[in-house]
């Protein structure tokens, strides 16, 4: 088995290497809700990174904007089975606690092309956390994603 923050010190890296790593992409300029259901927790709630979404175990989860898989494992921990997305030079979506990985590291994904069925990994319920960092910083997602009505 992996050492854990020895895994967790690659994907930091591998992360660092990847935003400096030089790219034709722009930015994508719109985003959808990777998941259907109710916003558990938001932005900065005990000190969240991002956004948590519930719902039901194998519910899709789909890419909320195009981009390239950077991360599909469970070697980071606290996030389960974990997706990471490159959009652009500047952005990463992270999708975590997922039950299933449908995508590979190194596949490019179309916004709202499924690559996960949501699931209860390293976590307490059924329920997707979603990120998106900018230069590698957590920000909120709620300010990328369209309002629900």
């Amino acid at each position: 088995m992996p050492d854990k923050p020895a895994v967790a010190s690659r994907v930091i890296k591998a992360d660092a290497a990847l935003l400096a790593e030089p790219l034709d992409e722009a930015a994508p300029e719109s985003w959808i809700w990777p998941s259907r259901g109710a916003l558990l927790a938001r932005f900065g709630d005990d000190l969240s990174k991002g956004i948590d979404i519930g719902g039901v175990h194998g519910h899709a989860v789909q890419a909320a904007a195009p981009g390239r898989v950077v991360y599909a494992g469970s070697g980071l921990r606290g996030y389960g089975k974990l997706i990471i997305i490159r959009h652009g030079k500047t952005l990463l979506s992270a999708y975590a606690h997922n039950a299933r990985i449908l995508v590979t590291e190194g596949q490019n994904v179309a916004r709202g092309q499924p690559i996960a069925e949501m699931g209860d990994t390293d976590t307490d319920r059924v329920k997707l956390h979603f990120e998106i960092r900018e230069y590698g910083k957590p920000v909120d997602p709620l300010n990328y994603l369209p309002k629900q009505s």
